[in-house]
């Protein structure tokens, strides 16, 4: 376990700044989909759904790409 321990400060200086541009870029996603009405594909439950399931980058960044509105 120690080992386990001592691997993951060793990779903590490069996963600190993923981990917080993941958890912006996901409260961005969510805060956008639950202040805006419009979509370009589908609607507010599925972009939900769509970025809390997928909250790594993946989900956000598809909301982005396809479901926000360009305003």
């Amino acid at each position: 376990m120690n080992m386990n321990l001592d691997t993951l400060m060793e990779y903590l200086p490069l996963l600190l700044p993923l981990i917080v541009a993941e958890l912006a870029l996901f409260v961005w996603a969510l805060v956008h989909v639950l202040t805006h009405k419009t979509y370009k594909h589908g609607n507010r439950v599925l972009w939900l759904i769509v970025v809390i399931v997928m909250m790594n980058f993946v989900g956000p960044i598809l909301y982005f790409i396809l479901g926000k509105e360009d305003e």
